[in-house]
């Protein structure tokens, strides 16, 4: 059963996109997702989003998609949100995928705007409703248009903040403005997806944090979240900025590399990248300690 949730955090508020563990054969590594799970969920994480771009979402099979959901779930799913990414650039793939999640026992879905095809508005707006409509789960949309091609305009938000299951939006347009209309116009939960504007999200009404260096810094992320609901805007400030090192330092390449990288590190599990993926050079690998250590990364 998931954790306790409410209209305001569907998802609990500080959650991680999640690498998805392989072992050296670069096989699916079950064992390993449930102890980096266990070790999320320990540092301070209220959810878990499997299956994205941070999971390697393009280079893993349907099967393992649900092997991986159902293995995390009986690991944390007692104590944290575990949500399944379920889009992609065709809407009946997608509905599949969010059915699949459903059976292995996923507590949400993360759908992502169709991509490469770019589509217009009245397409997105039939795409996202046709996941919602495939299960009783709730759904975080995912506005990215740096990847997509195509941002979720305002207008589609509003209209599909009337669908019951669409409950929130992980928003990694990086707009601050369209945010701040978004969420005033909308019942959306709002979560960032950018790392380093999780702060100023914050400030125009988010609720929480969809991390990818929560992979390491989830009780940092967690302090900065509360300082601000406490109102204390100089801490929250603080921290953030204590964090800038590991904000550049983990998108200075594509963040799955600089995460397992960072992960094998501290010893927890990661294992390899599949290809177009691959690993850091030396000279990224010494640059991206330097900068965790900025921020005050163990490794």
């Amino acid at each position: 059963m998931a954790p306790t949730s409410t209209s305001q955090t569907p998802f609990g508020r500080v959650l991680t996109a999640m690498v998805t563990p392989f072992t050296a054969d670069g096989a699916l590594d079950l064992d390993g997702a449930q102890r980096l799970a266990v070790h999320l969920v320990d540092a301070g994480n209220e959810g878990l989003i499997l299956n994205g771009t941070t999971g390697e979402s393009p280079t893993t099979s349907d099967a393992e998609k649900a092997q991986l959901v159902r293995a995390v779930v009986e690991a944390v799913g007692d104590r944290a949100h575990v949500v399944a990414g379920a889009g992609t650039n065709d809407t009946r793939h997608s509905v599949e995928l969010a059915r699949a999640a459903e059976q292995a026992g996923a507590h949400g879905l993360l759908a992502v705007t169709p991509y490469y095809s770019k589509p217009p508005q009245e397409g997105l707006l039939r795409h996202f409703t046709a996941i919602a409509d495939a299960t009783g789960l709730p759904v975080m949309l995912y506005d990215i248009p740096g990847r997509s091609g195509v941002p979720i305009g305002t207008e589609t938000i509003v209209r599909l903040a009337e669908h019951p299951r669409i409950v929130a939006n992980k928003d990694a347009k990086g707009d601050l403005g369209r945010a701040s209309w978004a969420i005033a116009r909308s019942r959306l939960a709002w979560y960032s997806g950018d790392d380093m504007l999780n702060l100023p999200l914050l400030s125009v009404g988010a609720v929480g944090f969809v991390s990818v260096v929560g992979h390491l810094v989830s009780p940092e992320l967690r302090a900065m979240l509360e300082a601000h609901l406490a109102g204390d805007v100089a801490k929250a400030t603080e921290i953030h900025q204590k964090l800038l090192p590991v904000f550049t330092g983990m998108f200075r390449t594509q963040g799955v590399i600089t995460t397992k990288a960072a992960l094998a590190l501290q010893g927890q599990p990661a294992g390899p990248l599949r290809l177009p993926l691959v690993e850091l050079t030396p000279e990224e690998t010494e640059q991206l300690k330097r900068d965790l250590a900025a921020g005050g990364v163990q490794l």
